[in-house]
């Protein structure tokens, strides 16, 4: 089995212990995150080899952040050296009737300022099986959206598969903006990620007949979505998160993977969620479908273990996921009474 590649910007998360507001913190709790660093430490943790592609500051910050994907078994001999800063931001997680609140404080990180010849694409694609970025890393700047398309050009020439997230960020760029970028980059995609609003911001592709707010969601019409997703696009398959969020503190979580060849959509099962920390949530969904379908798991299964996977993800405090494929498994089998095991 080859390597798995994943690109995209890292960064410092801090946030209030517990569940303190900002502007009540005195010290704060850090870690580290980002859309690809999350997926690519899921992929080591369930045994992959995993290789993460940024770049950071080549100061004691970056050296940081590498030593710190190395103790989840990264490989970071793609990191490149350089730049100004690593990017910020902070997480105010929410509870009951109040949402949680990310700020971010990322302009002109390193990633978001390296230029695209900093990425040697054939190098990093040697050996490579499965190629994985995500719309937030083309959103950084005009630079990212080049190496984005130079690295899925490269990504095909070898024959790697490609997945992406669109990870839509309102804070980032406009709808119209993603629309355009994404447009561009979904061509060379095998597997789409999104969420239950994805499609509707960043290509105006809506599901019917669904309340997100009320916790209310249409699972037809989500196959719909796919179904549109793939014609326009030409993917081979389309996973969608469904979260119906019923307030902050408890949501309903569930999935569906539409395959293009056979027309069909498979349903997972839902959960009912009682959140510890959500920020990750849809990147371990990611990580955990990209390693079922690299297994040759049946669609059915794939989408229940990416979706068992994220399940417990919401209960592990900070963005990585650090759950075995036995503890999904045993999710999967209908293991979710939460008893002490001895």
């Amino acid at each position: 089995m080859g390597r798995f590649v994943t690109f995209g910007e890292v960064m410092f998360r801090f946030n209030p212990e517990g569940y303190l507001r900002i502007v009540q913190a005195t010290k704060f709790e850090a870690s580290l995150a980002g859309g690809e660093a999350n997926v690519a430490v899921s992929l080591a943790n369930y045994g992959l080899d995993t290789a993460f592609v940024t770049k950071v500051p080549a100061h004691e910050v970056g050296n940081c952040v590498v030593n710190e994907m190395r103790r989840y078994g990264v490989d970071t001999r793609f990191i490149v050296r350089g730049g100004k800063r690593l990017g910020i931001f902070y997480v105010e997680k929410g509870a009951s009737q109040r949402p949680s609140k990310v700020i971010y404080d990322r302009a002109d990180s390193a990633i978001a300022t390296a230029d695209p010849s900093d990425f040697d694409w054939d190098t990093i694609f040697g050996g490579a099986e499965w190629f994985h970025f995500t719309g937030i890393t083309p959103a950084l700047s005009e630079n990212m959206v080049e190496a984005c398309m130079e690295a899925c050009k490269a990504a095909k020439a070898h024959g790697v598969t490609i997945s992406c997230d669109l990870n839509y960020r309102k804070k980032l760029w406009t709808r119209e903006q993603a629309c355009k970028v994404m447009s561009e980059l979904m061509p060379y995609v095998d597997v789409c990620i999104a969420n239950e609003e994805d499609a509707s911001d960043v290509f105006g592709i809506q599901a019917e007949h669904t309340d997100i707010e009320g916790g209310k969601l249409d699972y037809n019409a989500y196959t719909s979505v796919a179904r549109q997703i793939a014609s326009r696009f030409g993917t081979k398959k389309v996973a969608i998160t469904l979260r119906g969020s019923i307030s902050a503190s408890e949501n309903t979580w569930a999935g569906i993977l539409y395959d293009t060849a056979t027309d069909k959509a498979c349903l997972s099962r839902s959960y009912d969620i009682q959140i510890v920390d959500r920020v990750g949530g849809g990147d371990s969904f990611g990580g955990a479908l990209i390693y079922a379908l690299s297994q040759n798991y049946s669609d059915q299964d794939a989408i229940d273990f990416a979706v068992a996977a994220s399940c417990l993800k919401h209960t592990i405090e900070h963005d990585f996921n650090q759950v075995s494929v036995e503890e999904v498994r045993a999710l999967m089998t209908g293991s979710g009474s939460g008893r002490v095991q001895r």
